[in-house]
C-alpha cells in the first residue's frame, strides 16, 4: 500500500479476508477491446486509451470486473471462487477526479444464484456499514431478467427485445425506444433495389449489393463494418419499424416499469401485475422470489430495500440482479453491482461461469466520513 491509499483501506481488506475472498491485483494497463465490446456506451466514452509498440489498443483500468474475470480465465482457477480487490481506476467523471479508488468482490461460479445474489448485496451492505457507522443506507434493486421476461411475454420480436434490453438502465434511451415502439418512425426510406432486398430479408443478396456499391465507390470493406454487418443492421431496422405494440400491451409495459415497492412486497406486486396483464413470467418470477427470501434470511431489512422495475445499470454485461446503495439523503451511489452470467463466456471461458459482484466508490465514502466529523 502507498500513502495515497484511503485510510479505510485496511478495514476493508480485513472484512474481505473475513468473508473468505482471495485478494487479487490486476494490471493497470488493460487490453481495450473487452471494454469497448462489452462495457456499454456510457463507459466507452470515458475510458483513457493508448497504444502499445505493436499497435495493440490499451486502456488504463476503468473498472475491475472485466480484468478480474480475464485473470480468472487465464489462471484456469476452479470455481466457486470469490475475489476481492482494492485499487485505483481511471475514467472521466462528471464530478470528482478521473483517478480514484474502488474496492469490491467478484463471486464466480456459485450455482445457487439466489444465495449468491443475496450474499453480494449483504457484502456490499456490510462494507458500507463498517466504514460509515450510523449512516442510514438506501438500497435499490432492479432485475434485467424480469424485464426481459415481460418483453418476451408481450410477444415482442427479438430485435425489439434486444433494443429495449440495451436501453435498460438509461431513462433517456428507454424513453426514446418506447416512443419509437408506440409510433414507429417512417423516415429513412431506402432506394429501390436496396429497399426490395431489405423487405425480402435477403441477407446474402443485400450483402452482395452493398459490397458492389462499396467497390464502385472505392471503399474498402475492411475499413469499417462489413457489407454483411451493414445488411444485417438494415434488415433489423426495417423489422423494428414494422412492429407496433398494441395499446393493451404498451399499457402493460408502462404499468410494469411503474412498479416501485419495498422488496418485502415486490414478488406479490409482480404476481399481481402479471395476473392483471395476462402474462406468465415463469422462472424469472420464481428466481426473483427465491432471491428476496435469501436476502431476508441474511438479515437485511427487506422493508427498506426498494425494488424499482425500471432500475438498471448502463453496462451491457449485466444479466439479472442489479443493485445500488447510497446514503439515505444522498444522490450519488456509494456501491453498485449485479449479475453477469454471460460475461466470462464472452471473454473466452470454455464453459459458462455464473458471476455476481459489486464495487464501492471509496472517494465518496471518504467525503461522507469527513462530513460526519
Amino acid at each position: 500500500m502507498t500513502s495515497r491509499y484511503p485510510a479505510i483501506a485496511s478495514d476493508i481488506t480485513k472484512l474481505f479476508a473475513a468473508r473468505n475472498t482471495h485478494a487479487v491485483e490486476v494490471a493497470v494497463l488493460q487490453p481495450a477491446d473487452p471494454f469497448l465490446d462489452m462495457a456499454g456506451e456510457d463507459l466507452r466514452r470515458r475510458i483513457f486509451l493508448t497504444e502499445s509498440e505493436t499497435g495493440q489498443t490499451l486502456c488504463l483500468r476503468p473498472e475491475f470486473t472485466i480484468p478480474v474475470c480475464l485473470d480468472h480465465i487465464a489462471s484456469q482457477a476452479g470455481t466457486p471462487r470469490r475475489y476481492s480487490y482494492l485499487g485505483e481506476v481511471f475514467r472521466q467523471r462528471r464530478e470528482g477526479g478521473n483517478e480514484f479508488f474502488q474496492a469490491g468482490i467478484e463471486d464466480l461460479g456459485d450455482g445457487d444464484i439466489a444465495q449468491a445474489d443475496a450474499r453480494s448485496l449483504a457484502d456490499a451492505h456490510a462494507l458500507l456499514s463498517l466504514v460509515l457507522p450510523g449512516q442510514e443506507l438506501a438500497m435499490t434493486l432492479g432485475d434485467q431478467t424480469v424485464f426481459e421476461a415481460v418483453l418476451a411475454a408481450l410477444g415482442l420480436p427479438r430485435g425489439w427485445r434486444m433494443r429495449l434490453a440495451r436501453a435498460f438502465g438509461s431513462a433517456a434511451m428507454l424513453e426514446a425506444a418506447l416512443a419509437d415502439l408506440a409510433n414507429p418512425p417512417r423516415n429513412g426510406q431506402l432506394a429501390g433495389a436496396v429497399a426490395a432486398l431489405v423487405l425480402d430479408c435477403n441477407l446474402e443478396a443485400l450483402s452482395s449489393h452493398i459490397a458492389g456499391g462499396m467497390e464502385q465507390a472505392g471503399l474498402s470493406a475492411s475499413a469499417g463494418r462489413s457489407p454483411t454487418e451493414i445488411a444485417r443492421r438494415l434488415i433489423e431496422k426495417a423489422e423494428l419499424r414494422s412492429v407496433r405494440l398494441s395499446n393493451e400491451a404498451f399499457s402493460a409495459l408502462k404499468d410494469f416499469l411503474a412498479i416501485d415497492v419495498g422488496l418485502d412486497g415486490a414478488a406479490q406486486a409482480l404476481e399481481t401485475f402479471a395476473a392483471g396483464a395476462g402474462l406468465s413470467l415463469g422462472a424469472a418470477l420464481e428466481n426473483f422470489s427465491a432471491r428476496a427470501k435469501a436476502i431476508e434470511a441474511l438479515g437485511l431489512p427487506t422493508a427498506k430495500i426498494r425494488y424499482d422495475a425500471a432500475f438498471g445499470r448502463p453496462l451491457d454485461y449485466y444479466t439479472g440482479l442489479v443493485f445500488e446503495i447510497a446514503a439515505e439523503d444522498g444522490e450519488r451511489p456509494l456501491a453498485g453491482g449485479g449479475r453477469y452470467d454471460r460475461l466470462l463466456t464472452l471473454l473466452g471461458a470454455k464453459t459458462p461461469i455464473p458471476g455476481v459482484g459489486f464495487s464501492v466508490w471509496l472517494d465518496r465514502i471518504e467525503a461522507l466520513r469527513e462530513k460526519a466529523k
